[in-house]
């Protein structure tokens, strides 16, 4: 089952569920939790809780954090930098990433003519690896915490 960005998880419906439980105990109306849950996952067009918790996902995993310092190889270059951005793609597999590098990288494979990039944006699974190679096979981008 694929999910899509506006798909909460089955940790956001519960926290919708707190939420409804709160406020209906400051109205004097209140609720259980089953009932919460099952009011909350029919809003978001379940047939019940079960249903909901067993087409939902417990959460989105995020092996990166926007702040973070990384390292890798950008076009089989090396690079230290910060992640500045972050964005995890429609199919929930891989991320678009945003990294500043501390120093320019040259992208050019030759040394006769240089282009340098400070900040790039690159697509990455959940281990770091871009799925778009270059053409002797090699990723375009390899990411590691530092």
């Amino acid at each position: 089952m694929s999910f899509s960005l506006d798909t909460p998880s089955a940790q956001t419906l519960k926290s919708e569920a707190k939420n409804l439980r709160e406020e209906r105990a400051k109205s004097g109306q209140p609720i259980t939790h089953g009932a919460a849950l099952e009011e909350v996952a029919r809003t978001h067009g379940f047939r019940d809780w079960n249903t909901a918790r067993a087409a939902l996902p417990d959460r989105v995993a995020v092996p990166f954090q926007v702040g973070m310092r990384v390292k890798g190889f950008y076009l089989e270059q090396p690079f230290r930098g910060l992640l500045i951005g972050l964005q995890l793609s429609t199919d929930m597999q891989h991320h678009k990433v945003t990294i500043q590098f501390d120093e320019p990288v040259n992208v050019t494979p030759t040394f006769m003519f240089a282009a340098h990039r400070q900040r790039v944006t690159a697509t990455v699974d959940i281990h770091g690896l871009s799925p778009a190679l270059r053409g002797n096979g090699q990723p375009q981008m390899r990411l590691m915490r530092e």
